[in-house]
């Protein structure tokens, strides 16, 4: 199952430490062995329609323990793995094995998956029956049949009742077996209608049994159902018994049981990075790096380009990878790096009451969960102490620079919350995209049309979805909100997502960017060059951004997003590829000073904005 390299590699020098696989750049070897399983599954012309679709492949790079052969070189070599199945199978001869192969077919899940799918069929089958559809129908119909016969008794009811007492106001002189003659009327009038309520509802009792026969069956199956499918599920997530590098052993259940969702989300386990820890620690090969790349078109709802690389999702894998990774010497997390932390906080606007500063990319605007770490926040907090309020009116995402309004006191700060709300606000970024965005006529309605179509085929309820462009000018619609199983990528979702719109304005296109870090910027993306999918000739695209709804990551989403611009800002390392920096910029804000009432416009322009070398 080991490949072993078709070129020499002796000259790369082994990683130091294990990846980091949640935030990383490739290790040379990673892309040597990424590029040989792309060959193999190009090859695999059977493969190809399936994997048009995506799926996420993963290398592991090892050492064996021993060595195979005396060759130095030998003892360096690369698993490959894939997530979920392939071809409708978990074994293939190329890739490691699952941990547990859910899709044998004398094993337990399959037998029992045909069990509960025979109760789903059943349960189709009662909720589709003549009998069924027809007894319901039939109750519904005698229902309001029964409704309308009651109302118009009551209605008689009342009008007799009312002709009786006209009699009386006319009569008053009516003898006592006149009297008595209209007491008996009225009693037995009551009595009728109490006589009919009581047939009705004796009728529609009986027709009520025959639907809650097959009510009840019905809800018996679907209990039966939920019960047979989570024992299925923990028995089946019993199987993945993980290992990790000091032969320590924990099932999915165990290590999910300190997570908040408590019980392991479908298909945890079955991505290329557990599957491919696993086959080494049972085959006593040392892990070096990792790395995963997409193959294939992105998904409706994410972003994932063809090629690219991905750090392992959250959701599923992080709480498996804390257990597989023990014993391994792991890098740190780049992002808890302070990389600013002897610069000074650039103010580029104050006054009493409130402050605008240049946030640069790489800082977080406030510190979050882990309240230690540098940010905005900390540096004014200490520079200001007497600030009262929280003080950062929005956020800047930690990759990007650019202008960050900060209150000095709550009242400020409410103002100016005020003015975000009611979007008076208004803001302007700086970006450069990697690649050229296609400009054909295909391209002008496409994006427009195909979203439009998507959104005429949901419902009401849902956030409808577009992109449309005029020339160099467009409006991007896509409503965005977390993926709960990829912190913390945000994704389209038109059913459970937030309106986000954003305007842009294409500036320029040019075939290169130059920096005083060039070379640091080359080198960063030395493995990237052959993996370009959009661009061949390395295009990029300076653009302005005019957001007029505040999401996270909206504009990285709506660069990416196949039905946004379908062009990833450079350097974005969560929905396309590293660089030296995010090349997003928030340049400009305009808003109305709380106290004074006078419009204030703040501009700072990026450090890279004089780096696009015009075409």
């Amino acid at each position: 199952m080991i490949h072993f390299f078709k070129k020499p590699v002796s000259h790369l020098a082994l990683p130091e430490k294990f990846t980091y696989p949640f935030h990383y750049t490739p290790h040379p070897l990673c892309v040597l062995a990424a590029e040989e399983v792309k060959a193999y599954i190009a090859s695999r012309k059977e493969w190809q329609e399936e994997l048009a679709s995506g799926k996420m492949f993963g290398v592991l790079i090892v050492q064996t323990d021993n060595g195979i052969t005396n060759n130095e070189e030998n003892q360096i070599g690369y698993l490959a793995a894939f997530s979920g199945n392939l071809d409708g199978k978990n074994l293939h001869p190329y890739f490691v094995p699952p941990v547990y192969d859910l899709l044998q077919p004398e094993g337990f899940f399959k037998i029992e998956e045909e069990q509960i799918s025979a109760i789903n069929i059943r349960i189709r089958e009662l909720e589709n029956s003549s009998s069924y559809l027809d007894s319901k129908e039939k109750w519904k119909i005698e229902t309001e049949q029964a409704k309308a016969v009651l109302n118009q008794a009551k209605a008689e009811l009342k009008m007799a009742k009312e002709a009786r007492e006209i009699r009386r106001q006319s009569s008053p002189e009516l003898s006592g077996e006149e009297q008595a003659s209209l007491i008996r009327e009225s009693q037995y009038q009551k009595a009728e209608y109490k006589r009919l309520e009581k047939k009705w509802k004796k009728r529609l009792e009986e027709l009520e049994m025959e639907v809650r026969h097959f009510d009840i069956e019905i809800e018996r199956l679907k209990t039966e159902r939920k019960e047979r499918s989570a024992a299925l599920q923990r028995k089946l997530f019993e199987q993945f018994r993980m290992l990790n590098a000091q032969g320590e052993v924990k099932d999915l259940y165990t290590i999910f049981e300190q997570t908040v969702q408590k019980v392991p989300p479908a298909g945890a386990g079955e991505c290329a990075l557990p599957k491919l820890l696993q086959y080494a620690y049972l085959h006593q090969l040392k892990p070096l790096a990792m790395a995963e790349f997409w193959w294939g078109d992105s998904p409706k709802n994410e972003i994932r380009h063809h090629g690219y690389y991905y750090p392992s999702c959250k959701g599923k894998c992080e709480p498996i990878l804390q257990h597989m990774l023990q014993g391994l010497e792991v890098d740190e997390n780049p992002l808890l790096n302070p990389v600013h932390e002897e610069e000074e906080l650039e103010i580029v606007f104050e006054d009493e009451w409130l402050l605008v500063v240049n946030k640069p990319a790489g800082m977080l605007s406030v510190p979050g969960k882990a309240e230690d770490r540098d940010s905005v926040y900390h540096r004014l907090k200490k520079k200001y102490p007497e600030a009262t309020g929280p003080m950062i009116v929005h956020r800047l995402d930690m990759a990007t620079s650019g202008l960050l309004l900060v209150a000095k006191t709550k009242e400020v700060h409410q103002d100016l919350q005020a003015q975000f709300a009611n979007r008076s606000i208004k803001k302007r970024y700086v970006a450069v995209l990697d690649g050229a965005i296609i400009k054909t006529e295909k391209e002008t309605k496409p994006i427009a049309e195909k979203a439009i179509l998507l959104a005429k085929e949901t419902v009401s309820t849902k956030k409808t979805a577009k992109a449309e462009r005029t020339g160099n000018t467009g409006r991007i619609e896509l409503p965005l909100c977390l993926n709960p199983l990829d912190r913390p990528r945000q994704m389209v979702s038109r059913e459970h997502g937030k309106e986000a719109i954003t305007e842009y304005q294409i500036i320029s296109e040019s075939e290169r960017i130059t920096s005083e870090s060039e070379n640091t910027f080359n080198e960063s993306n030395r493995i990237d060059e052959s993996e370009r999918s959009i661009n061949e000739s390395r295009k990029y695209t300076r653009i302005i951004f005019y957001p007029l709804t505040g999401r996270t990551h909206q504009l990285r989403v709506h660069a990416a997003h196949p039905e946004g611009l379908g062009c990833p800002i450079l350097g974005d390392e969560l929905y396309g590829k590293k660089a030296d920096r995010l090349y997003l910029h928030a340049e400009y804000i305009e808003f109305r000073h709380p106290i004074y009432g006078d419009i204030l416009c703040i501009q700072k322009e990026a450090d890279f904005h004089k780096n696009m070398i015009k075409p």
